[in-house]
């Protein structure tokens, strides 16, 4: 046991460094596809509730594919493709898959939450005279990002350990980083421990922040832990 934590003391000591700038990097790919997810799941989750059965198949076709399919094939399959088609960095292109794949499941979160809201509300802005985009971007979709913050942040935990997957294209994030490193010393048990260190804290920043979001926007989930300490506190 003492040689595991003298092998892991080790390992930060010499790599640190490396795996600081690894996270990164791993941030940033994390950031820029998410941001491209976010985007993709708002235009396919207006295609599935717009009534245009032309939308709503394309919608469904690309939510079907991407769903079904595994994130890794995704990734070959859109960087080789991509590839032999226009010069993009690793980067870009490993951004580009992991936005595409998370894309899907926002899409279907997105479309859940403004569906869960009142049809009466759209109902009675129209009555006003409102029109309908008006109606959605006042009345509607305000209260369905409220209710779509707790899945949406689950989904974003999620995309930032898909990204480890990008290694396979050769970006320098954590996961590759730590099968260099492996490769270098032979501990590969003590080595990926130590890169699981640094994706738990990771998580853990990530989760801190969408929490303080959360309570921001008063969602669902706040208020479910506030009634909560009410009850226990009476």
């Amino acid at each position: 046991m003492g040689a595991f934590f003298q092998n892991i003391t080790q390992i930060f000591q010499t790599h640190g460094l490396a795996f600081l700038k690894a996270s990164w990097i791993t941030i940033e790919i994390t950031a820029v596809s998410l941001v491209f997810a976010t985007i993709i799941g708002l235009i396919f989750a207006f295609f599935k509730i717009s009534g245009n059965i032309l939308l709503q198949r394309i919608a469904d076709i690309y939510i079907t594919l991407i769903r079904g399919t595994p994130l890794i094939v995704q990734l070959m399959f859109l960087y080789y493709g991509i590839s032999s088609l226009v010069t993009l960095s690793d980067f870009t292109a490993g951004a580009l898959a992991l936005g595409i794949h998370s894309g899907a499941y926002i899409a279907e979160i997105f479309r859940g939450a403004i569906q869960s809201i009142d049809r009466g509300q759209m109902e009675a802005a129209r009555s006003l005279g409102m029109p309908y985009p008006l109606a959605m971007r006042r009345i509607i979709f305000p209260q369905a990002l409220k209710r779509a913050i707790p899945p949406l942040g689950n989904q974003f935990i999620i995309g930032l350990k898909d990204s480890s997957l990008i290694a396979y294209i050769a970006v320098t994030e954590l996961f590759n980083t730590a099968l260099s490193v492996q490769g270098e010393n032979y501990m590969p048990f003590e080595t990926y421990f130590v890169v699981g260190v640094y994706y738990l804290i990771l998580v853990f920043i990530f989760t801190l922040i969408l929490n303080k979001v959360e309570a921001r926007l008063d969602t669902g989930r706040s208020k479910t832990k506030k009634s909560r300490g009410e009850v226990r506190a009476a």
